[in-house]
């Protein structure tokens, strides 16, 4: 993971304002970008949940919002009435804020999680929620007086605007695309040429052979950090590769019925890389990599596959592709305009063969009035409708596996801390291989 700062490429941000209150007047998503404007239609959808040492109210999670709306102010887009830029009226900001109270904190965060619909119930409310659980009778016995949650579409942030955040940093985008660095016209072409030519057969799959709406269940796990880092280094993998095989080789299951596949593992990834291109989306800095895990039942024999199989993806184009995916975000939402009732409702629910989405974001390090009185581990996750995702969000002390998923993997979760203790427990030959990552 390279970077994920805010920085942008020059644009004219006056003239850009005056665009967008024009724009938006006529279409709320006009200055969605076409990977926005899929994520969207897809009502995929982002949270962020941690525990305080503050007590909220209203007075001040409407001031948590206010703060988050001025860091990132592509919060102000997308729904009808919305004035780009600018900070909510007081209506607005009561109707997408809520405090309860509770008695104990058992059970969160996991009983707060869900695919947040209600957040496109209403046209003419901003696309996100903050809400907050207070403890009635103050501060527990580890010193949390409240536990906040924050729901977004998709469309508005990412993993590396909630890190941002967090760290109180400016997560605003700017122009993301870097025009200056064009890839060679040939592999543009082939990119391109193969988005095109997918699209509508993915439109046809997506209709034919999309699933039926599934249970979907929600699940959380915070494991120390240093305790994966050493057991990374013993095994001689990088921390993520050691996530994503226990992830997968916990939820597959042992025995012959796998739950995911006996031969291999279809996983898409995500990853960040600070090597911008004029092919790149405008808005999201997060690239996706498809991979292909071959399966093993001896764990050790698993993660160093894993291991060696992100190392040969990341050491060839990653560009190829992005560019064919940007291609098929702007053929469909061409093709929606043209004709309305396509791609359709059952297209959202097709997961093209994935088996499951692994997205690991940057570290999530609290500091800055933001975040002040939160404490670890901080959750932080997304769903889609036609994925099984699991989002890593790494801390200082924890890192925490966020799990949605159809509700027949939930029950597998816990069978990953019970891997990861018996892989701790066990001897195993060091292999001959040094990795070297950044903290």
């Amino acid at each position: 993971m390279k970077s994920f700062s805010s920085s942008s490429f020059a644009s004219d941000q006056a003239e850009i304002l005056e665009l967008a209150r024009a724009a938006v007047a006529k279409d709320p998503r006009a200055l969605f970008t076409n990977f926005q404007w899929f994520l969207y239609e897809a009502r995929d959808t982002v949270f962020f949940t941690a525990f305080s040492k503050m007590s909220f109210d209203k007075d001040s999670i409407g001031n948590l919002v206010a703060s988050m709306v001025s860091l990132a102010p592509q919060l102000t887009h997308g729904f009808w009435g919305a004035s780009p830029g600018q900070p909510f009226a007081k209506h607005i900001l009561d109707a997408i804020t809520h405090i309860e109270m509770v008695d104990e904190f058992d059970g969160y965060p996991d009983k707060w999680l869900s695919k947040s619909e209600d957040i496109f119930a209403h046209q003419d409310l901003p696309l996100f929620r903050v809400m907050a659980a207070v403890r009635r009778g103050g501060p527990d016995a580890e010193g949390r007086s409240s536990v906040i949650q924050v729901r977004a579409s998709h469309a508005l942030l990412e993993g590396s605007d909630s890190a941002l955040l967090t760290r109180s940093q400016s997560a605003a985008h700017g122009v993301m695309s870097n025009q200056a660095n064009r890839l060679p016209f040939w592999s543009r072409f082939k990119a391109a040429a193969s988005g095109m030519s997918l699209t509508l057969s993915y439109v046809l799959l997506g209709n034919l052979l999309a699933t039926k709406e599934k249970p979907w269940g929600f699940k959380t796990l915070a494991i120390k950090r240093h305790r994966l880092r050493l057991l990374a280094n013993r095994l001689g993998v990088r921390q993520r590769s050691l996530y994503f095989a226990l992830v997968t080789h916990g939820l597959n299951g042992e025995g012959k019925e796998k739950y995911f596949s006996e031969k291999v593992v279809g996983a898409a990834y995500t990853m960040l890389d600070g090597n911008r291109n004029a092919s790149d989306d405008n808005f999201f800095r997060v690239r996706a990599l498809q991979a292909k895990f071959s399966w093993s039942e001896d764990f050790i024999e698993y993660v160093r596959a894993v291991d060696d199989t992100v190392d040969k993806i990341e050491k060839t184009d990653i560009t190829k592709f992005q560019v064919m995916a940007m291609t098929m975000f702007k053929t469909i939402r061409a093709l929606n305009k043209a004709l309305p009732f396509l791609p359709g409702k059952r297209f959202w629910r097709f997961n093209n063969f994935i088996h499951v989405v692994l997205t690991l974001v940057p570290p999530h390090r609290t500091n800055g009035p933001m975040t002040q009185g939160m404490v670890e581990p901080i959750y932080c996750g997304a769903w889609h409708p036609a994925a099984n995702i699991c989002t890593f969000c790494p801390g200082r002390e924890y890192v925490t596996f966020n799990f949605t998923m159809e509700d027949r993997h939930i029950a597998n979760v816990d069978k990953i801390t019970a891997l990861l203790d018996r892989i701790e427990a066990s001897d195993f030959a060091p292999r001959d291989k040094v990795i070297v990552e950044a903290d």
